[in-house]
């Protein structure tokens, strides 16, 4: 076999424009309303057979490149998600991702077999594949809606760890290991793999995090190299130790992300980039993997009946019993339920029968294929709406204020900048008024593009940025302070600060 330099000139060429291309389709999806997967996936699709004609078969590579690239998404949700935010919703959040799969793999189980017809192995994928949400699918249509944190922790738990259990269900299932072992040992591997994986991702993110506040790398972008191969460690340390990856590196990128690390927002933006690289390249290769020719009338309508039984029996059903372990109010489950959207996890979880040559694996793969795509395109777009007619939309939450944080390690602090929208109540309030925690103080502001240190009667003005100096300690107190103020201006003083 000879390399071609001029094969590699045009995969190069190629996948610098795709990636261009999805990058754009970023910004439409944003306005859209609609989850960036789908057009990823579309992408996919017209590069495939039907169109451009570029052949993709190889299901083993697409699982193999699929599992890796699931693993960089889950770090990067880790090393972003706020242990303050989530851990009040940690027990909901797994029991979600436990009792809530084992409901909805039962309940679409039962659907596939006596509604669909499929044979009792069909059926048991086709409910493990789709009961794991997807936190990529779910958040990019949630960025402009306030939400309480219980809710957002919640959907935020579950979806990082219930890709665990059900990879390891659709893996017995595919191989025939379940038949072997039996409902109870099968529960029982599961359950191991999962604790496992917690253990070696909790190892793996202390030491890894101990280490790096004492060694000191001599360049700063080493940093967030060595936090992204940490996870990716934790990772491959889990299968290797007969654990679960994804929950090892989801663990490993929760307790990281959440340590006191040495240019750690700079971690978190470089993980951040490397996700969305992950998840043009999965989804564009998920839609490479379909071929429109097998789809059929039949396929499409046992689609849309399969998610019909998903979206408004087993999710709603799987919400409602994994809750007794932490009450929601009826508004808030009836939104979460609703949130569960199904993003390129289920797809990726068919390719291992497909890997392992299940019969009837490419008609699963193929249904939902198009189950995720028509579900995600009613859902997606409505989420906000849901969550204003279910009146779970922080009110009190002003969206009139732009924030963003950088780190100052070696002075335990944060510089926050804050921009004063036009509809910002912070207009006409002079520096004092803003009453901010002990130690914190506006150091700089910049004013049509001039930039002034503020004194305690500087008033402020609309189009205002602000430097906001914050010991770590009192970052929350502060950011909450300044948005109450954003909120409610001068009366500040009077409301409450939730």
């Amino acid at each position: 076999m000879t390399f071609d330099v001029n094969q590699l000139d045009t995969f190069v060429l190629v996948g610098a424009g795709v990636t261009l291309l999805a990058v754009l389709a970023v910004r439409a999806s944003t306005r859209l309303g609609l989850p960036s997967l789908l057009f990823y996936l579309l992408i996919g699709v017209i590069l495939g057979e039907a169109v451009v004609g570029i052949p993709f078969e190889d299901a083993q590579l697409a699982q193999a490149l699929a599992s890796g690239a699931l693993g960089i998404i889950l770090a990067e949700g880790g090393l972003s998600t706020d242990w303050r935010q989530v851990r009040s919703s940690m027990r909901l959040g797994v029991s979600l991702a436990t009792v809530g799969v084992a409901i909805s793999v039962a309940i679409v189980a039962l659907g596939g077999h006596y509604v669909l017809g499929l044979s009792w192995e069909l059926s048991l994928l086709l409910g493990a594949a789709t009961s794991s949400t997807d936190a990529a699918a779910v958040f990019s249509v949630l960025r402009q809606v306030p939400l309480p944190k219980r809710v957002i922790g919640a959907l935020e738990a579950e979806s990082g760890l219930n890709d665990a259990p059900t990879v390891v269900l659709v893996t017995l299932i595919s191989t025939g290991a379940a038949l072997d072992h039996g409902v109870p040992a099968m529960l029982g591997i599961i359950a191991y793999q999962l604790a496992a994986g917690v253990l070696i991702g909790l190892a793996v993110g202390a030491g890894g995090a101990w280490i790096m506040r004492r060694v000191a790398l001599p360049a700063s972008g080493l940093y967030p190299i060595a936090v992204i191969c940490l996870a990716l460690f934790a990772y491959g340390a889990g299968p290797a130790l007969g654990a679960s990856g994804f929950a090892a590196v989801y663990v490993a990128a929760l307790v990281l992300g959440n340590s006191e690390l040495p240019h750690r927002m700079a971690s978190r933006s470089f993980s951040e980039g490397l996700a969305w690289l992950a998840q043009i390249g999965l989804f564009v290769m998920l839609g490479l993997l379909l071929s429109p020719s097998r789809l059929t009338w039949e396929t499409l309508g046992m689609a849309v009946v399969a998610g019909l039984v998903l979206t408004f029996v087993a999710r709603p059903l799987s919400v409602l019993v994994s809750s007794v372990v932490r009450p929601m109010p009826w508004r808030e489950s009836a939104f979460v339920s609703w949130a569960g959207l199904r993003g390129a996890v289920p797809i990726v979880f068919c390719t291992i029968p497909l890997a392992e040559g299940v019969e009837g694996a490419d008609q699963l793969f193929d249904m939902v294929f198009v189950l995720v795509v028509v579900y995600t395109l009613v859902t997606g777009p409505t989420l906000p709406a849901a969550a204003r007619v279910l009146r779970v939309a922080r009110r009190s939450e002003p969206r009139t204020m732009d924030l963003e944080a950088a780190p100052l390690d070696r002075i335990a602090a944060d510089l926050l900048q804050v921009t004063i929208s036009p509809r910002s109540r912070m207009h006409g309030v002079e520096v004092g008024e803003l009453r901010l925690p002990v130690g914190a103080s506006v150091s700089l502001i910049v004013r049509e593009g001039h930039t002034m240190v503020p004194e305690r009667r500087t008033v402020l003005r609309h189009g205002d940025d602000l430097l906001v100096v914050t010991p770590r300690r009192e970052r929350e107190a502060t950011e909450r302070r300044l948005r109450t103020v954003s909120g409610g201006g001068r009366l500040a003083q009077w409301l409450a600060e939730d």
